[in-house]
């Protein structure tokens, strides 16, 4: 860029200084035409058109005053000059006239030794010499100099006109020509051309080729550095996220850890904080999934043997009683499969479904009470008579109860929690559900008076396939999976839950499960 806008200046520049020369010659040409017709022009004879009327004298150009006169302004001066009669005749030339010789068109031009710094002008000059220019001038017609009727200017000055023009000769040289008409009474006497080669024009140009040439080669040099710079700066770096973004994604090299590039305070700092992040949740999630394909081949496992055991020891036995006892063993294990394979569809669907639930203000209050509404109803274990008032739902009057989150999702979790603690409490102790306000959220808990959980147990409870149920419960009646969704959905909703015992003088009376959501 900046060498187009040089060039475009350069073409400007030109174009100005071959004008101010221009209009410096036709003010030479018009001094040197009137000097002419004042010193070199003299009367020749006198005639009378009409008898008896004033005598008209005829003037002419005098060739010997002409030529002391072009030579003398020859010698002040730079520029070849030509002085033409009427006829076309050449009356001077200052080639043959002057003293010192002309050195016009001859490129005898001693600019010295050649240094580097020469070397350099040079190259830079060739170089942008190469580069199409905006001036475009005409081809000097060099061989035209000496007919006064063919040359341009000297034309247009035969009819009394003062005439400038730039010319292009060889090697690119500029040529600046003015001619002016010598008359007197406005009759065209001869006409005095001037010629100038552009030495000092074209010296002027090359300045500045050179200066536009330097700050080109300059900005070039800060462009590479800048570009070896970023190269270093942004480059290398994106270079190295994405090899170890392609090592992860090939899986080469076991846990790959993408580079740390946090200190530097940037954007790509933080593309590879946020990659790492992105990777060790990629990690966590394959190990997530090998754990639990780990833990359902287990859970399955055990069912399965249990069922071949019994599908083997029933082909063998004879015995009636026996054999409807295996049958039920069968029967018992195959409604524990269909259980365990059910939760196990569920869980891993989980995940997809929580991405496209969508969450809206929800009243945490209505869903509470609809639950316990819901538990009134008959249930597996307990009728309605042992389940009326269990459950207890406290909240003080005017608490904001909305929360931020999906009401089926939520009415799941809290469906898993009063039914674990109507499991464990005793029949004649009711479930406390707590509503309070902490802040920015809403804490709701949920509490009996069963015996309690381990203390190294509290949390291993929300882990996928822990069981700790009531001694009174059918073994494999649950598959160990609802704490752990309930978790895995409270997390989706930003929240937090916990487990906790419920201790009155260092004895623990019962389990408190705490729900920890944002409000809407």
């Amino acid at each position: 860029m900046i060498l187009g806008i040089g060039i475009l200046y350069l073409g400007q520049y030109t174009e100005s200084l071959v004008e101010r020369e221009l209009q410096s010659m036709r003010a030479e040409a018009r001094f040197m035409s009137g000097a002419l017709s004042e010193g070199a022009v003299r009367p020749v004879f006198q005639i009378s058109p009409i008898p008896l009327d004033e005598t008209l004298q005829i003037e002419a150009i005098k060739p010997r005053l002409a030529r002391r006169m072009v030579r003398r302004l020859g010698n002040s001066g730079t520029s070849r000059l030509i002085l033409f009669g009427v006829d076309g005749t050449i009356l001077a030339d200052t080639e043959q006239l002057s003293e010192k010789r002309s050195e016009f068109l001859q490129n005898q031009r001693n600019d010295g030794p050649l240094t580097i710094g020469r070397l350099f002008d040079q190259s830079a000059n060739r170089f942008l010499q190469l580069i199409p220019s905006q001036t475009k001038l005409e081809d000097f017609p060099q061989e035209l100099i000496g007919d006064v009727f063919a040359f341009p200017d000297s034309k247009e000055a035969m009819v009394g006109s003062i005439s400038t023009s730039a010319w292009e000769a060889r090697k690119h040289d500029i040529v600046l020509t003015a001619a002016a008409p010598i008359q007197t009474d406005k009759q065209v006497l001869g006409v005095v051309l001037m010629l100038r080669d552009g030495t000092q024009l074209e010296e002027k140009i090359a300045e500045i080729r050179v200066d536009v040439f330097r700050v080109f080669l300059g900005s070039l040099g800060i462009t590479v550095m800048l570009s070896i710079y970023l190269s270093g700066l942004i480059g290398r770096p994106l270079k190295k996220l994405a090899l170890a973004a392609e090592a992860v994604r090939t899986g080469k090299g076991g846990h790959t850890e993408i580079p740390d590039m946090s200190d530097r305070g940037d954007e790509i700092g933080e593309l590879s904080l946020v990659l790492r992040d992105m990777t060790e949740a990629l990690w966590d999630r394959m190990d997530t999934i090998e754990r639990f394909a780990a833990d359902v081949s287990h859970e399955i496992k055990n069912p399965l043997t249990s069922l071949r055991s019994a599908v083997e020891t029933a082909s063998k036995i004879k015995d009636e009683e026996k054999r409807e006892k295996l049958m039920a063993v069968i029967h018992h294990d195959v409604q524990r499969l269909d259980r365990l394979i059910s939760d196990i569809s569920n869980a891993s669907r989980l995940d997809a479904e929580l991405t496209r639930d969508e969450m809206s203000s929800i009243s945490l209050a209505d869903l509470l009470y609809r639950l316990r509404d819901a538990y009134k109803n008959p249930l597996d274990r307990v009728d309605e008579k042992e389940n009326a008032g269990k459950i207890e739902v406290n909240i003080l009057p005017g608490i904001q109860t909305r929360v931020f989150g999906n009401e089926d999702r939520l009415s799941q979790v809290f469906g898993n929690l009063i039914s674990n603690a109507l499991s464990f409490s005793p029949k004649d102790k009711p479930i406390i559900i707590t509503v309070k306000r902490d802040g920015k959220h809403i804490v709701t808990t949920v509490e009996d008076s069963g015996p309690g959980i381990p203390t190294n147990k509290l949390e291993t409870v929300f882990e996928r396939f822990y069981t700790e149920r009531p001694q009174t419960e059918d073994y494999g009646g649950h598959s160990g999976l609802g704490l752990s969704i309930s978790k895995q959905i409270i997390d989706a909703h930003e929240g937090k839950i916990f487990a906790e015992n419920i201790t009155e003088k260092n004895k623990t009376v019962g389990a408190r499960f705490t729900v920890k959501l944002r409000a809407a």
